[in-house]
């Protein structure tokens, strides 16, 4: 198996990038800057901190902060000492952020005060009221009844808010949390151990906690690298943020198996990410689509110097004689939180033959494919269009509170809930979602989440939200909205409101009124989303843009 050779667990793997790569970049963020050694170093003495606060194996240390050197130092602090880490999306509005603070038990919440427009301070006190007037590190909310400790790198004013600076000074008040002490701590991480709970959308209104273990995140990453060409000498540029499975797995834990380094940006602007590429000479360089363009559309696009790209995602930016002739005949992956990043992949930087135009590559080493018909459970044969199910290593160890055979099939394989199929030779050809999960610029939106939100506005009667194809983002969040007798609501209100609950890339692009008699239903009475889906897009195409 295509496996590292030595223990999968955070602490062994953290030591063996410093021992191979030392001095060598690992991550920047405007003007901080961090090497392998110096992440060990700063990983090692907020971990102290960490223990001298109570933390230990198994506890729930929740992380809201943007990529960069302070997000990957507070994941190895945490993890090296056994505490199950809990990234945050950065997104989340206050309703977001406490429930999943909630599902997920969080003990100890690692913060920065703000991001961008993002008041986090303000966040947490309108998701959980209980916290003001009480005590830093002797939390008590009914509300969150596992939070006992929220600790902000950066200037906070609030009584119940601890600081990095002081939970370092923690550990250096008790001598005996020293280096022997944490050498012994690690010793106690094994393979086995949950290190992270993932939170994504999936296709249910409420967002599913993914428990990843230290082997798992640790050899899947490994492998996956086996079909890229990541070299010590790369810098890499991706905005997929590290709370999100592709992020973490194919960008963070891949440029450290390779020794590479990560750059990183708070949020997109054409112009500065420009110039960010040029500055970091930049060589392999990713997003979403609509970043190329709005890049190339940039005044400053062709002043800028990028030769030192030389692979990417972002075709369209690429030195000429490095872009594809064709990009439909380079292979897809096909990923997804449960299944640790891609379950399916191929080498993405050589050009496929014809018949295998727009599939999305084959199982790695130690994983395996089978198509089911989605009604009965059988199994399929090659070439016929189904639900994918995948088994193998990769696999989550299961749902946060969910039983494990409500999460797996009898024979260990996980329904992704995805539809497509496999060629004799088998590789997979994705098709579309069973559901109706909205696939929208790399992100997963469940229409009932937006739907509960609307139908909470005291005008609305009902809503209904669907995807609807677009060619930069692969999806836009479209509503129908039926308003009760005598209400009126316009669609820049009801798209005001929803930002205040939900997160940017939930709320609608596309809003519609209508009339419960002018919408599709089936016979049994229940809205029919695809005929729906349909409806929108083709008013959509003929210029209503809703």
């Amino acid at each position: 198996m295509p496996f590292p050779d030595y223990e999968p667990s955070l602490p062994v793997f953290l030591q063996t990038r410093i021992e191979r790569f030392g001095e060598r970049p690992l991550a920047v963020l405007n003007d901080d800057r961090i090497g392998y050694a110096e992440a060990g170093e700063r990983s090692a003495r907020l971990a102290r901190g960490l223990l001298a606060a109570g933390i230990t194996k198994g506890t729930r240390v929740g992380l809201l902060m943007p990529n960069g050197p302070d997000w990957v130092v507070a994941w190895l602090a945490a993890a090296r000492i056994g505490a199950v880490v809990v990234p945050l999306n950065t997104f989340y509005k206050p309703r977001e952020l406490g429930w999943v603070l909630k599902h997920a038990d969080v003990h100890t919440l690692l913060s920065v005060p703000s991001l961008l427009n993002n008041d986090y301070v303000t966040r947490l006190e309108t998701a959980v009221p209980e916290l003001a007037g009480q005590e830093a590190g002797a939390l008590v909310t009914p509300e969150l009844p596992y939070l006992r400790a929220v600790i902000m790198w950066g200037k906070c004013d609030r009584s119940w808010a601890g600081s990095h600076d002081d939970l370092e000074a923690a550990a250096k008040a008790k001598p005996s949390l020293d280096d022997a002490f944490l050498t012994a701590v690690e010793a106690c991480v094994s393979p086995s151990d949950t290190m992270i709970v993932i939170y994504s959308s999936g296709s249910t209104a409420d967002p599913k906690g993914v428990l990843h273990s230290h082997g798992t995140l640790i050899r899947h990453s490994f492998n996956l690298n086996s079909y890229r060409d990541l070299v010590p000498e790369d810098r890499v540029f991706s905005p997929m943020p590290f709370f999100w499975i592709g992020g973490f797995v194919f960008t963070l834990m891949a440029c450290m198996h390779a020794g590479a380094s990560m750059v990183c940006e708070e949020a997109f602007d054409a112009g500065e990410t420009l110039a960010l590429l040029e500055r970091e000479k930049v060589t392999i360089a990713a997003g979403w689509p609509h970043y190329a363009k709005a890049m190339m559309d940039h005044p400053s696009f062709r002043e800028r110097d990028l030769s030192s790209i030389r692979s990417g995602n972002l075709y369209e930016i690429l030195p000429e004689d490095q872009r594809p002739q064709d990009p439909e005949l380079r292979s897809n992956s096909l990923g997804m939180a449960e299944t640790c990043g891609p379950h399916s992949i191929d080498r993405m930087d050589v050009d496929l033959p014809e018949r295998l135009r727009g599939s999305f590559g084959r199982a790695p080493e130690g994983v395996e494919h089978k198509v089911v018909d989605p009604e009965t459970g059988e199994t399929l044969p090659a070439g016929t269009a189904g639900e994918i199910c995948v088994r193998g290593y990769n696999l989550m160890q299961g749902l946060h509170k969910v039983e494990r055979e409500d999460v797996f099939d009898p024979d260990g394989f996980y329904h992704t809930g995805d539809g497509g199929l496999l060629d004799t030779d088998g590789v997979l050809f994705f098709r579309a979602r069973l559901g109706d999960v909205i696939k929208t610029a790399g992100a997963n939106v469940a229409p009932r989440e937006v739907e509960v939100v609307l139908d909470g506005f005291a005008e609305v009667q009902a809503s209904f939200v669907v995807g609807v194809p677009d060619a930069v983002r692969g999806q836009n969040v479209a509503a129908a909205i039926v308003l009760d007798a005598g209400q009126d609501l316009s669609a820049e209100d009801c798209r005001r409101r929803l930002r205040e609950e939900l997160s940017a890339y939930k709320v609608p692009r596309h809003i519609f009124f209508a009339a419960t008699a002018e919408l599709p239903f089936t016979d049994s009475g229940k809205i029919d989303k695809p005929r729906l889906g349909a409806q929108l897009a083709e008013r959509i195409a003929a210029g209503d843009a809703g």
